[in-house]
């Protein structure tokens, strides 16, 4: 299996799942850079999501993980950075095509959505699935003109 570094982010709201989630990646020899937050404590998610993006779209890291209570506003936090294509995945089958058809680059979950387990088989599958290229190549690029 490939290693990854993997920036990770993460309300209070998703924070339970963003601790078994890193580590889980950190067991299975994967770099995790942590932005956040560090507690259960009320907070607002674009601080913590925001610096997570950057890193992805700078190239820091090769995938970002981000984490909610819904997973929709850390998605939309995400994809206001150019080159980042972060993906609401709700189970495995649209993790894949996240990764296969849309190159994903970030992942983002729900933590009042999700069951433990499943979140963690998402994480495995949505960084096990390669991007195919062909077809979806265009339209990544056409994505990223924007």
């Amino acid at each position: 299996m490939k290693q990854f570094t993997i920036a990770i982010g993460s309300d209070h709201a998703g924070y339970a799942y963003k601790e078994k989630i890193k580590a889980m990646l950190l067991a299975a020899g994967h770099t995790v850079r942590d932005f956040g937050t560090h507690s259960d404590a009320p907070c607002d998610y674009p601080d913590f999501i925001r610096p997570v993006a950057q890193a992805v779209a700078r190239g820091d890291v090769e995938r970002g993980i981000v984490l909610g209570g819904s997973g929709n506003g850390e998605a939309i936090v995400a994809n206001r950075i150019k080159g980042v294509r972060c993906g609401l995945c709700w189970n495995e089958q649209v993790a894949v095509w996240n990764r296969s058809h849309n190159d994903g680059n970030c992942l983002s979950l729900g933590q009042r959505t999700l069951s433990e387990g499943e979140a963690l088989k998402i994480v495995q599958v949505w960084l096990d699935t390669p991007f195919e290229g062909g077809r979806h190549l265009g339209r990544i690029n056409k994505i990223d003109q924007g």
